[in-house]
């Protein structure tokens, strides 16, 4: 019996009633298909999810196809399709190898590709939805492939279509569109810009700002190490809120503000989380507040899935006693909740 800690990034959850590996599209379906009514959980990397010390009570179908299809067309650029079980950051350096760009605000993220249009992948100014053209699916109510666009994935902040339907959906594919080039387009994160040593709105070379990139992550404990317990995390835990107007004002003056389209505001969860009283290096049991970065909540010490659960409630109380708002998980939970 597959016991799932050995399968995630959090290195928590305890075992899976059946598990398959499925390598390429015909296993995936034919999986999936086996299972029948039962319940069925699909991972790639392992790295968003947080699994139940009591395991999971169906078949777990770990995705690994990681064919590349590419054409490459001097003024279109670079089009790219993808297995789901490639490992994300794996295939951003190919891209940027190949000589294409793009993808390299989004190096050092966690995960599989496949993962990556379910949660619309995001960091340093850009979402993976901007350069995803379509994502190939088998639909399991009508049992059919299903390719959507990228208008019919409805893009949002950490959210998509899939991600509004789960279960139903199961990513085998991503055909990205890529341009070519050295250079980056300008880069609007402050944090990227000062560390690549350049003004807001300049453009920089790929490669460096790839490497750039992975350093700020590293520093911020958001790069997976299997010999540094800091880093055993799921990434960041919860996504940033976006609140009304009338919220945003009554938060400190010192509170991340960024207004978005719909006329909300986005405000930071790190922010948030430090402000409300949690500080790095808490613990709980044998999980802690990642030392390097609140969000990141970590097995620092032998941590049960409840001893994280309970970590992250915590913060979350914090932040609706101080602040009103009510953190949102990015992670998945399974078997679990926070309520």
């Amino acid at each position: 019996m597959a016991e799932l800690r050995n399968y995630t990034s959090l290195r928590v959850g305890g075992p899976a009633k059946n598990f398959v590996d499925a390598h390429n599209e015909s296993e995936i379906i034919a999986a999936i298909e086996a299972a029948g009514d039962t319940p069925v959980l699909i991972i790639g990397g392992g790295t968003n999810i947080l699994v139940a010390d009591s395991g999971f009570d169906g078949t777990v179908i770990r995705i690994t196809n990681h064919a590349l299809k590419s054409e490459v067309d001097a003024c279109s650029g670079a089009t790219l399709a993808i297995g789901a079980g490639e490992n994300w950051d794996k295939f951003v350096q190919i891209s940027i190898e190949r000589g294409f760009a793009g993808l390299e605000t989004l190096s050092g993220i966690p995960g599989t590709v496949g993962a990556a249009p379910i949660q619309n992948i995001g960091a340093y100014g850009h979402e993976v939805s901007e350069f995803i053209t379509q994502v190939r699916t088998y639909d399991r109510q009508a049992k059919a492939i299903k390719t959507f666009t990228n208008q019919e994935c409805e893009f949002s902040y950490r959210n998509s279509y899939f991600k509004s339907h789960p279960g139903r959906y199961v990513v085998i594919e991503v055909q990205f569109q890529l341009r070519i080039g050295v250079e980056t387009t300008p880069i609007t994160y402050a944090e990227l810009a000062t560390k690549l040593e350049i003004a807001v709105g300049e453009k920089a070379p790929v490669a460096a700002t790839r490497k750039a990139v992975l350093e700020l992550r590293a520093a911020k404990g958001m790069l997976l190490n299997p010999s540094d317990r800091d880093s055993w995390s799921a990434g960041s835990f919860f996504t940033n809120p976006i609140v009304t107007a009338e919220v945003a004002a009554t938060l400190p003056e010192g509170a991340p503000r960024w207004p978005q389209a719909d006329g909300r505001i986005k405000t930071s969860a790190a922010w948030l989380i430090e402000n409300s009283g949690i500080k790095k290096g808490d613990a709980f049991g044998g999980a802690r507040v990642s030392t390097k970065h609140v969000l990141a909540l970590t097995n620092a010490a032998n941590a049960t899935a409840q001893d994280i659960a309970s970590l992250a409630k915590s913060a979350q109380q914090h932040v609706q006693d101080k602040f009103g708002i009510t953190l949102e998980p990015e992670v998945n939970l399974i078997g679990l909740n926070l309520q």
